[in-house]
């Protein structure tokens, strides 16, 4: 069978070298093309046809200054799937991308998986009527989103998070670095993947370095992006770090961590950590007018409640970030309490094998004879 997949950022570029592991083993006559990033490349040398970082682009008001470039990357994306002539194309999160070739392959009488669910249980819940009209199988991850969808008449199936196989995978692999018992204490900082993220919350987080001088910061690097990215941050109590998260992590005593995916990873880790995010104030307004959770970070929405705080713009400040990154040190007095919190969130995901599952229901699909669509 052929499968075309399309990963718009590092995150799913993570996942969707999992799945294409996972479709591999279970298809061993699979032609897999994809729309990724260097992990996805490792499981299939010849799939890639366009990398992540040529596409991403995140925040409204910048999504606007690039709509000509997104626009013609979509007319290439469907060129390649009309070429490809798969059996099933997979999209993994970026909606904003994935939900418009989503219709495009089922006016052309395409199959279509969606792995890692659109959010609209925190925004634009309106895409629910459009997943029930373009996707034949919706697979998600977290437990909460089991009700949800149900109000949304579109197949779906709960595998798991995908990120206990990713953490698994690395720990089997032996890929962490055991702290030394000499080692300088570290914290570790995410900034996040995407280039205006990093040069706006980079800066941010370097600040507190003065703040602890018995601690070495270590940023999580993406090779992906330029060097240039970087090079203003480097210095001699600061290490970049690149493609190895989990490893920087493991070796770190806290983290302050870019509100995304790697919020959870942390959690998972065991690291407490402190939640930011600073953007272009007018996406931020827009956002904070449409958006209906309560939080920023999956961990926070896994429980329902704030277990690790939450720094959202102009709460995001050098004197705000110092203050809670005391806390969560060794011998703070909120870092018992996270680590317990982090139990709980472990239990709620305990269901490894989320590729295998996902790759089971994308094979099924890809196998499967489907009405013709109508376009109403």
């Amino acid at each position: 069978m052929k499968y075309f997949i399309i990963a718009g950022e590092p995150s799913g570029d993570l996942h969707g070298s999992n799945l294409i592991q996972a479709i591999q083993q279970k298809d061993k006559q699979s032609e897999i093309k994809f729309w990724g990033g260097d992990w996805m490349k490792q499981k299939a040398p010849d799939g890639l046809l366009t990398h992540y970082k040529e596409i991403t682009t995140m925040g409204i008001v910048e999504v606007v200054k690039k709509l000509g470039s997104i626009f013609k990357n979509m007319n290439r994306c469907k060129s390649d799937i009309l070429n490809f002539k798969p059996d099933v194309v997979v999209f993994i999160d970026f909606p904003g991308f994935n939900i418009r070739i989503a219709e495009f392959c089922k006016t052309n009488g395409i199959k279509t998986a969606y792995y890692i669910a659109p959010k609209i249980w925190a925004w634009k819940e309106y895409r629910g009527k459009k997943l029930e009209k373009f996707i034949d199988e919706l697979i998600i991850i977290f437990p909460f989103e089991v009700e949800y969808f149900k109000k949304w008449k579109v197949n779906c199936t709960y595998v798991g998070n995908p990120l206990l196989d990713s953490i698994a995978n690395y720990r089997s692999a032996q890929l962490q670095n055991a702290r030394t018992q000499n080692q300088i204490p570290t914290i570790a900082l995410l900034p996040g993947s995407r280039r205006q993220e990093i040069t706006k919350i980079l800066p941010v987080m370097l600040s507190v370095v003065k703040h602890f001088p018995n601690h070495k910061f270590v940023v999580a690097g993406v090779s992906a992006l330029d060097n240039s990215v970087y090079a203003p941050f480097v210095q001699d109590n600061i290490e970049i770090v690149y493609d190895k998260t989990y490893q920087v992590l493991e070796n770190a005593e806290a983290a302050v961590v870019c509100s995304g995916t790697a919020t959870l990873e942390t959690a998972l880790l065991n690291v407490p950590q402190v939640c930011g995010y600073i953007a272009n104030p007018i996406s931020v307004w827009i956002a904070r007018k449409l958006v209906s959770v309560k939080y920023a970070s999956l961990v926070n929405l896994c429980l329902n409640r704030f277990a690790i705080t939450e720094l959202i713009q102009e709460e995001f400040t050098t004197e705000n970030i110092v203050k809670e990154l005391s806390l969560i040190l060794p011998n703070g007095e909120k870092r018992e309490t996270i680590l317990n919190d982090y139990a709980i969130v472990r239990a709620m995901l305990d269901k490894q094998g989320a590729s295998s599952g996902a790759a089971e229901v994308i094979i099924n699909l890809a196998r499967k004879q489907l009405k013709p669509f109508r376009n109403y």
